[in-house]
C-alpha cells in the first residue's frame, strides 16, 4: 500500500475506530448471563421468589434426596487496593491449602497491634456460596421466571439455609431446600438498614412439591443445571508462588503503577472472614465474581 492509498483510506477510517472504541469498552464488561441477581428499586428494596435446586451427580443419575450441602459451593476471595494496585483473587483457602494472602492476615492479626489488625480487615478474604436456583417470581424481571441461574449469595441467605436443614427447636420442621419434592420456595426480601441491603426478611415458605410433584417437568428443570465444580476447581486457582508474587507487588514499598477495573463495593472493610457487609450482597459486587468465573 502506497502512502497515498494510506492516506485515503485513514480518511474514511472513522467508522472503524468507532467499532474499535466499541469493542474496547464491551471488554470491560464482565457481566456472565448464568447469574441471576434480585433488582433493586431506588430504596435498595426488592422482592423475589426462587427454589433452590439439587446439585446432579457425576453421572447424572437422579437422587431424590440428595445432601443439602453437595448443592452449594462455597468459596474465598480477596479484593483490595495497595500501592502496586488491586488483588484480586481466588484464594487457595477454598482448596485447604495455604495462601499467602491468608497468611499474612493471620501474621498481621496476630501481632496484637491495631493498626495491623486494622490493614487485616481491609484485606480480609471474602466468603461466598454459590447455588443453581430455579426464579419462580421476578416482578422485576419477568422474563427470568422459569429459568434456571446460577446464583451467589452471602452467610446470612446460607444461615437460613442451613436453619431450616436444622431446625433451632424440636417443634420446627426440617427442610430440605434444595429437595424438589418435599423443599420449600425461598422468598428473597430485601431491604435497607443503617445504610446496609439486608436480607433478614427472607423467609422459606411452607413446603411444597416442584411442578406439583411431575417428574418430567422436575427432571427437565434439573437438566438446565450449571456445574458448580468450575468455581472450586483447581485450575481456576493461581498457584500460591504466582499469588505470592502479586500480593508482594500489591503490597509492596517500590512498586509499578497497575490498574485493574474492580467495583469499589467489592473491598471490605471491617470483620475477619464475615462481616455486615459480606451480607448486603451488593449487586455491583457479583460483577467482580463474574469476572473471576470467565477467566
Amino acid at each position: 500500500m502506497s502512502f497515498s492509498d494510506f492516506k485515503n483510506k485513514s480518511q474514511n477510517s472513522i467508522e472503524e475506530l468507532t467499532k474499535q472504541l466499541a469493542s474496547i469498552e464491551n471488554k470491560k464488561s464482565y457481566k456472565d448471563d448464568r447469574f441471576w441477581r434480585p433488582q433493586l428499586d431506588k430504596s435498595s428494596n426488592g422482592f423475589a421468589i426462587i427454589r433452590f435446586l439439587p446439585a446432579r451427580t457425576a453421572d447424572d443419575a437422579w437422587a431424590r434426596l440428595p445432601s443439602w450441602a453437595i448443592n452449594i459451593v462455597k468459596i474465598y476471595t480477596h479484593a483490595f487496593q495497595g500501592k502496586g494496585g488491586w488483588f484480586i483473587e481466588n484464594c487457595r483457602t477454598t482448596l485447604g491449602e495455604n495462601d499467602p494472602c491468608a497468611e499474612s492476615n493471620s501474621e498481621l492479626w496476630n501481632s496484637g497491634i491495631e493498626s495491623d489488625k486494622d490493614i487485616a480487615r481491609q484485606r480480609k478474604r471474602k466468603t461466598s456460596y454459590m447455588s443453581n436456583v430455579l426464579v419462580i417470581s421476578d416482578p422485576s424481571n419477568p422474563e427470568n421466571e422459569g429459568k434456571v441461574f446460577l446464583y451467589k449469595y452471602g452467610k446470612k441467605i446460607f444461615d437460613k439455609i442451613q436453619e431450616a436443614a436444622q431446625p433451632e427447636f424440636e417443634d420446627e420442621e426440617k427442610i430440605n431446600p434444595f429437595n424438589p419434592w418435599s423443599g420449600a420456595n425461598f422468598k428473597l426480601k430485601i431491604r435497607k438498614v443503617a445504610g446496609y441491603v439486608n436480607y433478614d426478611k427472607s423467609e422459606f415458605d411452607s413446603p411444597t412439591e416442584l411442578f406439583d410433584g411431575d417428574n418430567d417437568s422436575i427432571e427437565d428443570i434439573i437438566k438446565k443445571e450449571y456445574d458448580l465444580t468450575e468455581f472450586s476447581n483447581p485450575n481456576n486457582f493461581k498457584s500460591y508462588a504466582d499469588l505470592k508474587e502479586r500480593f508482594d507487588l500489591v503490597v509492596g514499598e517500590n512498586v509499578r503503577d497497575t490498574e485493574v477495573d474492580v467495583p469499589t463495593s467489592t473491598v471490605e472493610t471491617a470483620g475477619d472472614s464475615t462481616s455486615t457487609t459480606d451480607d448486603t450482597e451488593q449487586t455491583d459486587a457479583l460483577d467482580y465474581f463474574e469476572r473471576l468465573a470467565s477467566e
